[in-house]
């Protein structure tokens, strides 16, 4: 690993980096990883919807990787996860645990193969892509590209591997608090790659730098997306029980944010897969015949929610199905 050297002045450091104290007083060198952006406490804790005493006792702890202790005061990478609060009332679901033990051994056939085959296809489609769901399961299957006598954009094929590995990434981090930085991760993974990434003006992984629209309607200004989003993330943390609504209400509010340029409704129906794998709630994946019932129930939610509810009601008997035919439990 590649690190960089920084001089600590007249401070004593703690450095908690891969769980190893480093303990360094003045005029002595403080080895940190290259590339680290440290944050206060108070940043950190408002990025992630909790309070800076919990964020404190983390790094009090050794819980939170990187943490840096300079003088009194800590300091913390922008990019490490939230710990995960231990409960014990949230169990892995079967659910869960099938979707992780087929995705270790790369099992095909199973509820993983089909839940990576059927949210991709979908959720791309739904943005425009003009792939087949046979191509996206050969892509799935083979990591290779069949096309015959058809132009394919290079952008559907990239967008297709990127969103198999956010799919992976939610089913790892499925039991981690969601946090804007958890967010964020999901839209690099999604647009790394792409001709999008090459545009100076678009932000991969990060939030929008243009004004953009959704719908025909007016979302976020850009300089306010950040603060709409910590308030999003504060109020959704703060729920003691998380049910199907509160979901659906999180993934109409984080639309009507729009906190990216581009790839908003992937990552935003990556977040509610993601949320119900979190709360045990059968997860559900919107197909191109709910399509249009979707969009209407997210315009129609503030007024009439249960437009947008029935719709995921819908998807979610036909999840349902799947998982009683490859015998997975659920409530």
């Amino acid at each position: 690993m590649s690190y960089d050297l920084r001089i600590s002045q007249n401070v004593s450091v703690s450095c908690r980096y891969r769980q190893e104290n480093t303990y360094l007083c003045s005029n002595y060198y403080c080895f940190m990883p290259m590339n680290v952006h440290l944050i206060s406490i108070k940043e950190y804790a408002a990025a992630h919807g909790v309070a800076e005493r919990t964020v404190r006792n983390y790094c009090a702890l050794g819980k939170i990787e990187g943490a840096v202790l300079i003088g009194k005061t800590w300091s913390v990478p922008s990019d490490a996860p939230l710990p995960a609060r231990k409960n014990a009332r949230n169990k892995v679901s079967p659910l869960l645990q099938a979707l992780r033990e087929q995705k270790e051994r790369r099992l095909k056939g199973g509820i993983y193969h089909r839940t990576q085959i059927d949210l991709t296809y979908n959720s791309n489609h739904m943005e425009g892509s003009r792939l087949t769901k046979d191509q996206t399961r050969y892509i799935f299957e083979t990591n290779t590209v069949d096309i015959t006598n058809e132009s394919v954009r290079v952008d559907d094929i990239i967008e297709t591997l990127n969103h198999f590995r956010c799919v992976d990434f939610i089913i790892d981090h499925a039991e981690e608090p969601l946090s804007e930085s958890m967010i964020k991760q999901l839209h690099l993974h999604l647009k790394s790659g792409t001709s999008d990434a090459l545009k100076s003006w678009f932000a991969v992984g990060d939030y929008k730098r243009l004004p953009n629209e959704v719908g025909g309607l007016e979302t976020v200004e850009p300089e306010k997306v950040s603060a709409y989003m910590r308030k999003l993330l504060k109020e959704y943390q703060q729920k003691r029980v998380v049910v199907l609504e509160d979901i659906l209400d999180f993934h109409h509010r984080f639309e009507a944010i729009h906190p990216f340029q581009d790839g908003n409704g992937r990552v935003g129906r990556l977040i509610m897969f993601k949320e119900c794998l979190h709360h045990a709630v059968v997860p559900f994946i919107i197909t191109e015949e709910l399509k249009m019932f979707y969009y209407r129930g997210l315009h129609e939610w503030p007024h009439v929610p249960g437009f947008l509810m029935d719709t995921c009601l819908t998807a979610q008997d036909n999840y349902k199905t799947l998982l009683d035919y490859f015998r997975i439990k659920y409530e």
